[in-house]
């Protein structure tokens, strides 16, 4: 059975007009309806929708959040010396309409108006900062400083302002090199001081250790002269008791060691006069 052809052609147009008829807004974008140019809607929720075709358009945009990632800029400190920041922005449409009325409806008007914001907010924080407080504590400050100025000025273009973060604070070559020389000095400025403190305390440990070398060799040469000069006494005690117990006895021992030293290699010579006392035990009978 074929179709009349009048028939096939009122099908096509049928479904070309009912595609037309039937849009879907995706849970992750903002859409605006038209109709004839002028803006009818902006509050359609996610799923299927439906318009008059050739009467009403319809306009998306991503309502995730975007990233404008800035180029590098150079800003003054309060002590007048230049930094290079870089720095990011998260933001998403808040008001879609307003959003389509300020840039046209043309995303790149925002990441241009916007950057200019983030200029000009980061000129005037910057100016209020040295160079110590922006890499100790100032990062934060700006931060908090700067959502909250772009916000109010994102409100005039419809979008929010989610956060605004810098990626690094750099230094122009001329100044990190002056900023090294002086790092550097003063790196070499403190390791002099550790130095010369380190010296001053090894003279000191060195000069008490000869003080107490000196102690300790003076005690035990003190105990050493009181050990001698008891024994000296004990031997000369134990002498006297000895030879006390038996004078004659200890004479003659004492006379036969002195023999035993004075002729006991054989080739001892000794000039004396026979009645000399040396040899009195020589003269006694038995």
């Amino acid at each position: 059975m074929k179709l009349n052809p009048m028939i096939l052609i009122v099908l096509v147009a049928i479904l070309f007009v009912g595609s037309m008829s039937v849009f879907v807004v995706d849970e992750r974008e903002k859409v605006i309806v038209f109709r004839l140019g002028e803006i009818v809607r902006t509050d359609l929720e996610p799923g299927l929708h439906f318009k008059f075709p050739f009467i009403n358009n319809v306009r998306k945009y991503d309502g995730r959040i975007q990233t404008l990632d800035s180029n590098p800029e150079r800003f003054l400190t309060s002590e007048k010396k230049n930094v290079i920041v870089d720095t990011f922005v998260k933001w998403k449409i808040s008001n879609v309409n307003v959003f389509y009325r300020a840039v046209g409806g043309d995303p790149r008007q925002v990441d241009t108006r916007l950057n200019q914001f983030v200029k000009e907010g980061m000129r005037a924080a910057f100016s209020k900062q040295t160079i110590k407080e922006l890499i100790s504590v100032g990062r934060d400050k700006i931060r908090i400083g700067l959502v909250k100025d772009i916000n109010l000025l994102g409100k005039g273009l419809g979008i929010d302002i989610v956060d605004v973060r810098i990626k690094r604070i750099d230094l122009p070559d001329e100044v990190s090199a002056s900023v090294y020389k002086r790092m550097e000095s003063e790196r070499e400025r403190v390791a002099r001081d550790f130095r010369s403190r380190g010296k001053e305390a090894a003279e000191r440990i060195k000069a008490n250790a000869d003080k107490q070398g000196e102690i300790i060799l003076a005690t035990a040469y003190k105990e050493s002269q009181i050990l001698r000069g008891t024994g000296d006494a004990e031997a000369a005690k134990t002498y006297a008791d000895a030879y006390n117990k038996n004078k004659e006895f200890f004479a003659f021992y004492r006379s036969l060691d002195a023999y035993r030293k004075s002729m006991g290699s054989g080739n001892d010579l000794i000039v004396l006069e026979p009645t000399s006392d040396f040899f009195k035990y020589f003269k006694k009978s038995k």
